[in-house]
Order: structure tokens, then sequence, then C-alpha cells
């Protein structure tokens, strides 16, 4: 009798544990359920919500939101954080619309310039995190108000019209209809740098010098990882796709607004915590960070065709970070 109690708490008990083991070797499995379930709910609470137009809505909302994430996926699998991240990306699109617009600069050539001083702006996060050995936080901290002032000062507070733009500027809020699904060009530049930085991660020196800098900073360096260098290539490369982020931006928006980007960083950092990356670094990866920008667009979408009123949808997502970060408390907890 003793024995089988013995045998049921043990099967009890291991459920959890299994559970547990199944998160911690495939992170993306919680989020996908989450997402699933989503689209469930919302789609038995308001009929629209599948519908072809309001999918291709949701998928232009968290487009921005899932680039910006996917830059900051890298800089968290290295246990940092970037809080500059909205702001290099406003930064950056003002700078592209003004030299284009008022300075008369090619349209290619101000892009160009964009991408390259979004870059330099993650650069310099990353010299000042691996140089001078600031914390992260209070480095990303510090730049996101210099980031921002520097845009209030090169934009005058002044809106640029798309109209105002040259072509290229706008290209990627352009739609390719799918049915009635419509995909624009900016998404499908999502896309493809998540397929590409996934593939930099799973099957390249590099992403395997990410991992092992944030999962032991100290054991990677030990084993001959110049872990200084890995973190100023990952915040470089943050800061190039911010400024990708920020063509993608005009082109969303028609415009280049130095007013928007607020609740960009928090959207962000939520993007990469409901996606299963740990905050503490080392696990995690970018399909995951893909399904969180995802679920965060749908929570959104989905609360406004419930008519839940716009306090109550940030109510929501803060619930769900709460979740996701105590998830990825209890899965780093697993035993070997």
């Amino acid at each position: 009798m003793t024995t089988d109690t013995g045998f049921e708490e043990s099967r009890r008990e291991s459920v959890p544990d299994r559970l547990q083991h199944l998160l911690h070797a495939q992170p993306t499995l919680g989020p996908l359920a989450v997402l699933l379930l989503a689209v469930i709910v919302f789609s038995i609470i308001n009929t629209r919500f599948l519908n072809p137009e309001n999918l291709s809505l949701v998928l232009q909302q968290v487009t921005v939101i899932a680039l910006l994430a996917l830059g900051q996926t890298l800089i968290i699998l290295t246990a940092g954080i970037d809080l500059s991240a909205g702001a290099i990306a406003v930064f950056s699109s003002i700078l592209m619309a003004n030299l284009a617009f008022e300075a008369g600069f090619p349209g290619v050539v101000a892009l160009l310039a964009g991408l390259l001083f979004g870059t330099a702006m993650g650069a310099f996060n990353g010299v000042l995190v691996t140089w001078i050995k600031l914390p992260p936080f209070i480095v990303t901290l510090g730049t996101l108000s210099i980031f921002f002032a520097l845009n209030s000062v090169v934009s005058g507070s002044e809106t640029v019209r798309g109209s105002d733009l040259p072509a290229i500027m706008t290209w990627t809020g352009d739609t390719i209809p799918i049915g009635s699904f419509r995909l624009t060009y900016g998404s499908i530049i999502m896309l493809l740098l998540f397929g590409f930085f996934f593939y930099l991660l799973a099957h390249t020196a590099w992403g395997k010098h990410v991992r092992a800098t944030g999962d032991d900073a100290e054991a990677a360096r030990l084993a001959g990882i110049r872990t200084s260098r890995v973190l100023l290539s990952v915040y470089t490369v943050a800061g190039a796709i911010y400024a990708v982020a920020a063509w993608v931006l005009i082109g969303r928006l028609a415009s280049a607004d130095p007013n928007v980007g607020t609740e960009y960083n928090l959207d962000s950092i939520t993007a990469v915590v409901l996606g299963g990356t740990s905050l503490f670094g080392g696990r995690g990866g970018v399909v995951g960070t893909l399904v969180g920008a995802l679920i965060v667009g749908v929570f959104r979408n989905g609360l406004v065709l419930a008519g839940v009123q716009v306090v109550w949808q940030g109510f929501a997502i803060g619930l769900l970070v709460l979740l996701a970060v105590t998830i990825d408390q209890w899965i780093r907890k697993v035993r070997a």
C-alpha cells in the first residue's frame, strides 16, 4: 500500500518535472501555446478577428516592434538589455527624412546615412558597455535620453510627411495583395531578417559565442571566447536592426514623426520576454521573439475588438509579462 502511494506521488511529481524539462529544452512551445489560445479566444469573442483584413493589420502593427525585439533579443541573450532601442529607431527615421527633405539628399543616400547612423548609435552603446565596463541598463538609460534629445533638435518637433519624401523612403509601407490579405514589404523584410538571424544563432560560431557569453561570461572567456568583442558586435548589429526598423516605421506611418516611440522600448522587451528568452541570458531565440511580438499584437487587437478600454489593455499585457518572467524563473530551476 505504501509502495503504491509512493509510486502515485512520484508520478504526480514527474508531470511538472517533465513539463519543466520540456520548456527548458524547447522555450518556444510555451509562447506558441499562448498565441494559439489567444487566437481561439478572440476569434470566439469577435468573429471579425480572423478576417484577412484584420490579420493583415495585426501583422503590420507588430512589424516595427518585432524588428526592435529582434535586436533586443541579441542583447538579452548576452544578459544585457537595451532601453534605447526605440530612441535609436525614431531618431534614425527623423535623420533619414530630414536629410532627404530638408538637406535635399537623394533618397538612397539619406536612407544609407540613417542606417549607418543607427548602427553607430548601437556601437556607441557597445563601446560604453565593453570598454568602460558600464552596466547595460545604465548605459542605455542614459543614451535613451540623449537620442530622444537629439531627435527633438534635428526634427524641430515637426513631422515630415510621406508625400514630401522620396518613394524609397516609404516603400516599406507598400503592400502586396494576397487575396484579401495585404502583406507589406516592411513585413517581408522583417521575416527575412528573423530567418537570417535564426540561422546565425543556430549554425554559426558567432551565434554560439553570443549564447555562451550570456550563459556564463567568465566561463566563455576562459574557453577562449573574446567576450568583449562579442558584446560589441551584438550592440552594433542591434543598432543596425533598429535602423532598419526606422525605415519600416516611415513606411508604416507614411511620415517621419518625432513624437512616436514612447512605448517601443517596453513593447520590444515584452515581446522578447513573452517569447521565452531568459532575461538572465543564454537561453531563448528569435523564433520565440517573433511569436512574442505576435502575442502582443494579437492581445492589443483582440482586446480592442472586444471593446476593452485602453487602460485595461495595458493591464493585461503587464500581467502577461509578470507571468512570463515567473515561468522563466521556474524553468531556470530545472534539475539535470
